[in-house]
């Protein structure tokens, strides 16, 4: 479905206007004007169309919300959400593969990945990831409980507990580190 572009300038500043102003029919509007475009960029990315469309729907939905961080000075409103659903879809990728990443040096350490190495059937073992985490500090524990648990990317964390992405990354590589150490010692690995 191609864009429904503004004809005039005046129906472009409506729409802009309806947008920044947080109303339903606003983001409607700018999804139906943009909505096309904003898809095909996150599609570039990440080259899967589910992936694709909760994306644009995210970035979107995220913008629409902080509409107030839009600065028409600093160029076209189409402009600014296709510069945001690409950061966005490169965040998605980057996110996806730091996970593959954690899981690969996990289960190359030889400590639990809970999704690979954690047999549901085995009691033994799930007790023993449950007091594991049960033991992590609060913070460390909720964050890996959402990114893994909740299967929220770090972003999605980081504004879920209103907290910067940075301080999200350590809280749960933190995590990870003294669940595979705390499950290793068990073991009697270390």
């Amino acid at each position: 479905m191609p864009d429904r572009v503004a004809t005039t300038d005046r129906e472009d500043d409506l729409l802009v206007a309806e947008f920044l102003a947080g109303t339903p029919r606003g983001l409607d509007s700018v999804y139906r004007a943009y909505g096309a475009s904003l898809y095909a960029v996150a599609f570039r990315v990440l080259r899967n169309e589910d992936d694709a469309s909760d994306c644009v729907h995210d970035a979107l939905l995220r913008m629409w919300q902080r509409a107030r961080t839009y600065r028409a000075e600093s160029g076209p409103l189409r402009a600014y959400l296709l510069v945001s659903v690409r950061n966005e879809a490169l965040t998605r990728k980057r996110n996806a593969a730091r996970h593959v990443r954690i899981e690969e040096t996990l289960a190359r350490d030889g400590a639990v990945t809970f999704a690979s190495e954690i047999d549901a059937s085995d009691p033994v073992a799930r007790e023993r990831l449950r007091h594991a985490v049960a033991a992590l500090p609060n913070d460390q524990r909720v964050a890996l409980e959402l990114a893994y648990f909740g299967h929220l990317t770090y972003v999605q964390v980081a504004d879920t507990l209103g907290a910067p992405l940075g301080t999200v990354k350590s809280r749960i590589a933190l995590a990870l580190r003294k669940l595979g150490s705390a499950l290793a010692d068990e073991r009697g690995e270390r």
